[in-house]
């Protein structure tokens, strides 16, 4: 890497370069992190009160970027803009929910009294958090470190995916504009092996990596070697179980948003469903009908549902994964072929005849297609949903509450839900199982991961 090189931002619509921006030198990154080093000790004695209120301002400032940021993010990779401008506005109620838990999240948890004794255990900062978040929630998945990690006490360095950096830029602009000390919060834009040698070198202390399972892996070994935390979240193959009792017409409409929405590139979008066997072909029928109302197109369109693919690669990909299941005997009742013309452009496809055998069924697609398979039981469902390496998000369709809770308790994943999907409640615990991730973020909980616990054991009375 030299310090005249660059990346090239590709908008996934046109397939034009729209922008280049420098990547950070050697020399740049040292003095970012020296830099950090000195900022973090002294923001790491600031009162937590203190750090909420400098953080709320980072809210306000971002609030006023939004615009500017929503049609970044859909040049970035593709998003629609009305999908980009919601995870604005989604980032900032996000930000806003960790300053509400902040303050007890990190109190010190005091242990019950004993005579002379005042024992307690306090939440320390790491020091400073390498964030490396995804491309396909620049901004939701980069909130759930920057602002808990910042809350906590940590310098954040921040290297964003390589096609959507200006969303790590977007963070220190916004930064910048609040009363933040300066130097703890950093965007660098450099190569893997760059991210490697910082690893390597224990130029940090904590690693968040949300991507592939095989980045994942990498990033773990290399972590785990220098004895150095790590947060990994690594996608899903998200099962969705409908029940006889379902509502009908409630499901089918949330079900075909979450397997779709932002063309299906989603870590906890909806890849398969399972159905009881009386409701299948109704179904069926009805979900084709409303994928059939999407409009694919172009991503600053109001009136597109579906924009194109963040990645040259993915639209073959998925195509790959619809021709290997047809030839296996699923039917392809929709879509399924890459749009012609510019652009990285596929049709939402639905599948039927489809079983485990078949790669749409077991391994993470992440773009808009889906395999629907009937079930004669629950405990057949149960089965074929936990029938997979990942474990993050899952969710049941029941108008029994008490048979939606014993089902749920039952399936192996992070997060289940209950008549919801691919959603996010940033009071719960955001964790995977399995393939899907390591570690926890958001809720009261996600403070941990960014902080290490350090005990005080106080004797008052050293007499009598």
């Amino acid at each position: 890497m030299t310090a005249t090189s660059s990346i090239n931002l590709i908008n996934p619509a046109t397939e034009e370069t729209f922008r280049s921006i420098p990547m950070t030198s050697e020399a740049e990154l040292g003095a970012i992190l020296e830099r950090m080093r000195v900022a973090q000790k002294k923001w790491r004695e600031a009162p937590v009160s203190e750090r909420v209120e400098i953080c709320r301002g980072f809210v306000d400032a971002f609030r006023s970027m939004r615009e500017t940021v929503a049609i970044d993010i859909t040049r970035q990779m593709g998003k629609p803009l009305v999908q980009a401008q919601r995870e604005v506005d989604t980032m900032l109620d996000r930000a806003d929910t960790m300053l509400r838990l902040a303050v007890s999240g990190l109190a010190d948890e005091t242990l019950e009294p004993k005579p002379g004794l005042h024992r307690f255990i306090r939440r320390e900062p790491l020091g400073v958090v390498l964030d490396i978040p995804a491309w396909n929630y620049p901004l939701l998945i980069a909130v759930n470190v920057v602002i808990p990690a910042l809350l906590a006490g940590n310098a954040v360095l921040i290297k964003h995916a390589r096609l959507a950096p200006l969303c790590g830029d977007a963070f220190i602009d916004a930064f910048r504009q609040t009363k933040l000390p300066a130097n703890l919060v950093a965007s660098i834009h450099v190569d893997h092996e760059t991210i490697t040698r910082l690893i390597v070198q224990r130029a940090v202390d904590f690693i968040s990596f949300t991507g592939s399972v095989e980045g994942g892996r990498e990033v773990y070994r290399q972590a785990s070697a220098q004895l150095l935390d790590v947060g990994l979240e690594l996608g899903g193959k998200d099962p969705a179980l409908v029940c006889e009792d379902a509502n009908f017409d409630f499901a089918v409409t949330n079900l075909v948003d979450g397997a779709f929405y932002n063309a299906g590139q989603s870590c906890c979008a909806v890849e398969r469903i399972y159905v009881a066997r009386p409701l299948f072909a109704r179904f069926v029928d009805a979900f084709v009908a409303e994928v059939r109302k999407y409009a694919v197109g172009d991503p600053e369109n109001p009136a597109t549902d579906i924009g194109p693919l963040a990645q040259r690669k993915a639209p073959d990909f998925l195509r790959g994964q619809v021709d290997q299941a047809v030839q296996r005997g699923a039917r392809l009742l929709t879509g399924g072929k890459r749009v012609p013309g510019r652009g990285y452009f596929f049709e939402p496809a639905v599948l039927v005849d489809v079983d485990h055998s078949m790669n749409l069924m077991t391994e993470e697609s992440f773009g808009p297609v889906i395999g629907i398979m009937p079930v004669d039981s629950e405990d057949a469902a149960i089965r074929w949903m936990n029938d997979s390496s990942y474990g993050l998000t899952a969710s049941i369709w029941t108008e029994n509450a008490e048979r939606g809770e014993a089902l749920a308790a039952q399936t192996a994943a992070g997060t289940v839900y209950v008549n919801r999907c691919d959603y996010l409640d940033p009071e719960l615990a955001w964790v995977g199982i399995k393939d899907s991730g390591h570690g926890c973020s958001l809720s009261q909980l996600g403070f941990h991961y960014l902080t290490r616990p350090k005990s005080f054991y106080l004797r008052t009375q050293t007499a009598g």
